[in-house]
């Protein structure tokens, strides 16, 4: 096996691996500050598509860590990336929040509920019957089924929340038709973050705190992986998998020196 060639560009989820609940994991204001200073290309990525870029912008330097807006990649930024590629200028209906509807309307989107060519699911706290109902009759009617991500839970303070993938499979239910997910860990996602900031997946790497999304995403965008141990996943559960991740860390700390 050929050797890899050294990072030169650095992709990172938010949630597990920079904070967790809202509070910085130790390690992460010092690697943030080291990739700034490195002058490396790096992307911090969620699949969460509640805030856009400059919320999260915001909300990440209240807790310390300093990141530019350019450098967030949502996987609301994601989406509409994927449908300006394919039809652009096109309509459609949306459940979700600003993140997700401001990105659409960025990039020339018309939000409607009359015959849209998509129906675009992502994350909100709000889930209504009403939307959900009138996303299955517009689905049955026609309409292309997107969903921003596949993620069936999230977090919260007071336990797990359902979450698009969970919505996203009571529409397939209710209609049929399967969603296609834009975010991870579809490598459509790193691939368009990738381009964004004019990286190559040969001498970038991904960390993540999830082997089902973030190692796999990776994985299948041709990178190296980085596996921290202070989100979801734990040591015993890596060998269920039948791929690995390049290299498991106890947390960010570890790898500040790498950068």
């Amino acid at each position: 096996m050929s050797e890899r060639k050294p990072v030169e560009s650095w992709l990172t989820d938010m949630d597990g691996v920079l904070i967790h609940e809202g509070v910085p994991i130790p390690g992460a204001d010092s690697f943030v500050k080291k990739l700034r200073e490195s002058g490396k290309p790096f992307l911090v990525l969620t699949n969460n598509s509640i805030y856009t870029a400059r919320d999260l912008h915001a909300r990440l330097r209240r807790m310390g860590l300093d990141v530019p807006v350019e450098n967030i990649w949502t996987s609301a930024l994601a989406t509409a990336k994927f449908l300006d590629d394919q039809r652009p200028g096109g309509t459609a209906y949306v459940i979700g929040e600003a993140g997700l509807t401001t990105a659409l309307h960025d990039i020339g989107y018309v939000l409607t509920d009359h015959e849209p060519d998509y129906v675009v699911l992502g994350e909100t706290r709000t889930y209504s019957f009403e939307a959900m109902t009138k996303a299955v009759r517009l689905i049955k009617g026609g309409a292309r089924f997107i969903a921003t991500n596949p993620d069936e839970t999230g977090p919260s303070t007071e336990g797990p929340l359902p979450a698009t993938g969970a919505v996203a499979a009571l529409i397939t239910k209710a209609t049929g038709k399967q969603p296609y997910f834009a975010g991870k860990p579809n490598p459509l996602m790193m691939r368009t973050g990738l381009n964004a900031i004019g990286a190559h997946s040969e001498t970038s790497a991904m960390i993540g705190d999830r082997m089902d999304t973030d190692v796999l995403a990776g994985l299948e965008a041709g990178m190296q992986t980085f596996l921290v141990l202070t989100g979801l996943t734990t040591p015993d559960e890596i060998e269920r998998y039948p791929y690995r991740p390049s290299q498991v860390v106890d947390s960010i700390a570890d790898l500040v020196e790498r950068v």
